[in-house]
């Protein structure tokens, strides 16, 4: 098969990996019962396989990158079969977690495509799978829907004729690049006035971008779209530094990684529903609530001090998700880490998600990648040193199935991904739903926090107070108490 050119954007996360920070999402199933490594090898060929980007490596030149049919590819060589070692005073949770955190710093083989699966076959119980898969083949929405379609009675991708590309160039029709061309052009062209480009400008070429079947129709409405879109410019590049906390500086490379036991998905909805707030709402509010005792835990006083997470933002239909490729943008999001009343902090943290509705800043942030992605690597990483330097932190949140899942007949009881991180940015939280349950994991740096079961341990006592008080609160609609 010829090669086919690799989009701008995961061009720029496959140039991403550091020192520091490897661009690999790391995840981890536990299964009940154990299952066993033939029948790992034979199902990941039967499903996984009939995903191109699973059979094929990189070859990058310096115009960019090529996806490339490994010639030699061995099932062997991707899927480990690896015994758990486990030291003196540790669980075997914690020597996982330890193992999970080796992983996450391990290159993987750049001459062979950039995935692993490594199974533990005894473990308490059943077994643990760890799976680490390149950020460059997928986002975080993509590969969730790989991994439901390796599952038992999961679905084949979507078969599509394959258009012939020239040789060196970019494929028209792929997202990643027309986005690009859309928003950066008019963005980088020193001519544009800001507020006078109607027929071929910037307000045009997002509106376009948001939604291509439904063009602007009034000067008033373009007009309006290029003052948002040339104000969220401005805040992208005068954003300040964030702010300095234990868990900012200079990472080492070695990550720890750490997860709770799942909260209930229903009592979650219930705080949302009597706080008139949304489910992320609540769970960021819980995830400040836990960073700010930490922190005074540690004898650092967070009292008016926010922290900035960059919060990915899902920019295709959900169901293009087998399509792989990354197709997110990154808003800028203040955890109010200071703030001790639950209640208080809850409100705090609904007010910025409300801010960030409607901004262009994410498509703004995908631009800027696709743009990263054509420089040599030196000139990215000061582009993407810009948004290291914005944040503490990296936030995701993806919604899982709502009911359990079994592999190779074994259930998946419990299911974990960690979010990696660019720059010198040394935290990240992922949150996953799943099965009536909601997951945090974290990610951290050793040198900035050594010891992330002791942020995920302060979750669910942030979760309880909040709940408390909003059941002692009178709901909407209902008289209060006497």
């Amino acid at each position: 098969m010829a090669a086919e050119r690799m989009s701008r954007v995961d061009t720029a996360w496959l140039r991403m990996d550091n020192d520091v920070n490897l661009m690999m999402i790391v995840g981890v199933w536990l299964l009940t019962p154990g299952i066993g490594h033939e029948a790992l090898c034979e199902r990941v060929s039967e499903k996984l396989l009939k995903y191109d980007r699973f059979r094929q490596k990189v070859v990058q030149d310096p115009m960019g990158a090529h996806w490339v049919d490994d010639e030699d590819f061995d099932i062997q060589r991707h899927v480990l079969h690896e015994r758990l070692v486990v030291a003196p005073g540790q669980t075997p949770e914690m020597a996982l977690q330890a193992r999970c955190g080796e992983l996450a710093t391990t290159p993987l083989d750049p001459s062979r495509p950039l995935w692993t699966f490594h199974l533990i076959e005894d473990f308490e119980g059943g077994s643990a799978l760890i799976a680490r898969i390149h950020h460059c083949i997928g986002d975080g929405i993509a590969l969730i829907s790989v991994t439901l379609s390796i599952t038992d009675g999961g679905n084949d991708p979507p078969k599509r004729r394959r258009r012939e590309v020239a040789e060196g160039a970019s494929d028209p029709s792929d997202p990643a690049d027309w986005l690009a061309d859309a928003v950066l052009k008019p963005l980088t062209d020193l001519t544009v006035k800001a507020i006078g480009m109607y027929g071929d400008g910037v307000a045009r070429s997002v509106e376009v971008l948001s939604n291509p079947q439904a063009p602007l129709t009034s000067s008033v409405e373009m007009a309006r779209t290029a003052y948002q879109v040339l104000s969220d410019v401005a805040a992208l590049a005068v954003m300040p530094d964030d702010s300095s906390t234990q868990l900012k500086g200079k990472p080492v490379g070695r990550k720890r990684v750490a997860w709770n036991q799942p909260l209930p998905l229903e009592e979650v909805k219930t705080i949302g529903k009597g706080l008139g707030c949304s489910i992320n709402d609540v769970l960021l509010s819980c995830a400040a609530g836990a960073i700010g005792q930490y922190l005074r835990d540690r004898g650092e006083d967070p009292t008016g001090k926010e922290i900035r997470a960059m919060v990915p933002v899902n920019l295709r239909p959900l169901e293009k998700a087998w399509q792989l490729g990354n197709k997110f943008g990154l808003a800028p999001l203040v955890l109010p880490i200071g703030i001790e009343n639950p209640i208080e902090r809850v409100f705090a943290v609904r007010q910025r998600m409300s801010e960030l509705k409607g901004s262009y800043q994410p498509l703004l942030a995908f631009a800027v990648l696709s743009v990263a992605g054509l420089m040599i690597k030196p000139v990215q990483d000061a582009i993407l040193n810009l948004f290291a330097k914005k944040a503490t932190a990296v936030m995701t949140n993806v919604p899982g199935p709502a009911r359990p899942l079994t592999f190779l007949g074994a259930t998946i009881r419990q299911t974990m991904f960690w979010v990696p991180a660019s720059g010198d940015i040394g935290l990240g939280v992922s949150i996953l739903s799943y099965a009536g349950g909601v997951q945090f994991g974290l990610i951290t740096d050793e040198r900035l926090c050594p010891e992330p079961q002791q942020i995920i341990d302060r979750f669910e006592p942030e979760f309880e107070k909040l709940l408390w008080l909003t059941m002692m609160l009178p709901w909407a609609g209902e008289p209060e108490a006497a």
